[in-house]
């Protein structure tokens, strides 16, 4: 397939609140150098897809809050391709959104949907597996997915069990388990026919739109009363978003469907969701300390992650194991790393707080 046919949406619009209180709502974690690579989350995204897609054809969908920022980081995309949701609805709407969109520009258009905020290593192989599910998806009638080898009993990710089938690079999906207990996690593991759900999809326009007709036709039809690429669409869009649905890809098309397809990949993946993804891919002093600091004494402490926001403060810490220890400009966080599912929680009693909210 040409190069022109191939797009590539980018989503942007989420808040991380596992990851506060770094990750802000004013400043969200994909709009920051988490590992200090010199390249924001989104920015690596970018670099990644831009070996094959041209910037013409690479589309961001965020949050309205998040559009300059967005430009800002990212001034190689056209600005009209940086879309501004009007509220968060989860990843069908935008999907559909944003398929609408390409398919008014080019009908035969095959996309590929990238969260913004994920590491991978291995980006020689990624590309390769995007090449191979591109392939796939304009040949045939297949919502294709990346599927990862999981490497622990992980409750914060999604499951795919496939098919087994012979020598072969890619399989059909059974079922799809969204973050299970950790005693199914564990079972998973051990059954050797799972992988994780990366969250990267690729599919026809034709295909995915046949999909949302069928399992979502209520969403299709709302999305049907605006016209694409024209000056009435964003005032369409802010009709039709209050009373659309507030589902995920995954619960709404990809769990109904009987044409998903997964390729198994090794791409040294990380949806570097939560402060323990962070440490398990930082670098780390001979302790197992990961920290981000020039001044700094410790003493007895190990497996930590400390992440200070002024660089030219001193820290000392004694007698600290396996903790996080993040200093913003507004919130100091002291918590064991076993707790960091827990973050989410503490970010909503904020609420009860009096003026909490500056806090988020």
């Amino acid at each position: 397939m040409s190069r022109s046919d191939k797009y590539c949406v980018i989503m942007a619009g989420g808040i991380g609140s596992r990851f506060w209180p770094m990750s802000t709502q004013k400043f969200p974690k994909q709009f920051q150098d988490i590992l200090g690579t010199g390249r924001t989350m989104i920015q690596q995204t970018y670099d990644r897809i831009s070996k094959i897609i041209p910037n013409e054809n690479i589309f961001v969908i965020t949050n309205k809050e998040y559009v300059s920022l967005s430009h800002q980081q990212l001034p190689e995309i056209p600005e009209e391709n940086v879309i501004g949701e009007p509220m968060a609805k989860n990843t069908s709407a935008c999907n559909l959104y944003m398929a609408n969109k390409i398919a008014e520009i080019d009908p035969n258009a095959t996309m590929i949907v990238l969260p913004a905020d994920h590491l991978i290593l291995k980006e020689d192989i990624f590309l390769q597996k995007v090449e191979l599910a591109f392939d796939l998806a304009a040949k045939n009638d297949y919502l294709v997915t990346l599927g990862i080898t999981p490497t622990r009993p992980d409750t914060g990710y999604g499951y795919i069990q496939f098919v087994e089938k012979k020598d072969s690079s890619y399989f059909k999906i059974k079922t799809f388990t969204e973050k299970p207990m950790l005693e199914l996690a564990q079972s998973f593991l051990e059954s050797g026919d799972f992988l994780w759900n990366a969250g990267i999809f690729i599919w026809s326009v034709k295909s995915i739109h046949h999909a949302f007709e069928t399992h979502l036709p209520e969403m299709t039809q709302h999305f049907k009363a605006c016209e694409y690429n024209a000056e009435s669409e964003q005032s369409c869009i802010e009709i039709i978003y209050p009373k659309v649905q507030k589902i995920s890809i995954d619960n709404g098309i990809l769990e109904k469907a009987k044409n998903v397809y997964v390729i198994p990949s090794d791409l040294g993946w990380s949806d570097l969701g939560t402060w323990t993804s962070v440490y398990e891919n930082a670098e780390k002093d001979e302790n197992s300390n990961a920290i981000n600091q020039k001044y700094l004494l410790t003493y007895n402490s190990e497996g930590n992650i400390v992440h200070i926001k002024n660089n030219n403060k001193m820290v000392v810490i004694d007698g600290l194991k396996d903790y996080i220890v993040v200093d913003t400009d507004k919130v100091l966080l002291i918590c064991p790393r076993e707790h960091d599912q827990l973050i989410k929680d503490y970010v909503l009693d904020l609420k009860n707080f009096k003026k909490g909210e500056k806090f988020m």
